[in-house]
């Protein structure tokens, strides 16, 4: 009886110390981080899209958080800067992201920052990406004989656009697409301190 209480107290010990290392620690390091420098908070425009991008299940095989030179390549590949939880001040929930079975998207809006381009994609990812294994939103999108004073008219090559119609963007991929262009983290992770002016 003795051995068993030592081991559940030992058990206890062990489960209190592995909680405070991985939850309560990282917590109060980073639960009130200032915003990066430059970073502003969504527009509702934004807010919905990234409704959307919840939605449509997106954060399943994109990452938002690339990582230091040291353990990926993801500079190289054109990512940008590592993540730091400044990036993220403004992200409820965050969208990390576990998997990549597509590119990290934190800087999309830097590295694409074309609506056309991001608006064809979702309709037809194969078109701008060969060999794309993402799937095709087209219900974000509605066929049209004539477009209409207002709609958003996707511009797709002439090798996948349909014939005799027009593709245009239903609201839900517009505002997707103003969420996806918000992902812009490439500015400097900290301040970066004024520095005076020398003297002659």
């Amino acid at each position: 009886m003795n051995s068993e209480a030592r081991l559940i107290s030992g058990a206890m010990v062990m489960l209190a110390f592995s909680a405070a290392a991985l939850v309560v620690l990282p917590y109060v390091q980073v639960h009130k981080a200032a915003p990066t420098p430059g970073l502003k908070p969504y527009d509702d425009a934004q807010l919905r899209g990234r409704e959307v991008y919840i939605a449509n299940g997106c954060v399943y095989c994109h990452t938002q958080q690339p990582r230091p030179k040291g353990f990926a390549p993801d500079f190289d590949r054109g990512w940008g800067r590592a993540t730091v939880a400044g990036d993220y001040a403004y992200d409820a929930p965050h969208l990390l992201g576990t998997m990549r079975t597509g590119p990290d998207l934190m800087n999309i809006g830097a590295r694409q920052p074309s609506e056309q381009w991001h608006l064809g994609h979702l309709y037809q990812p194969r078109a701008y990406v060969p060999g794309s294994i993402m799937p095709s939103y087209p219900y974000l999108f509605e066929l049209k004989d004539k477009a209409q004073e207002g709609d958003v008219v996707v511009q797709l090559p002439p090798s996948h656009a349909p014939k005799g119609q027009v593709v245009v963007a239903l609201p839900d991929a517009v505002e997707l697409v103003r969420y996806l262009q918000s992902l812009d983290r490439t500015g400097p992770a900290v301040a970066t301190p004024a520095v005076p002016a020398s003297r002659p």
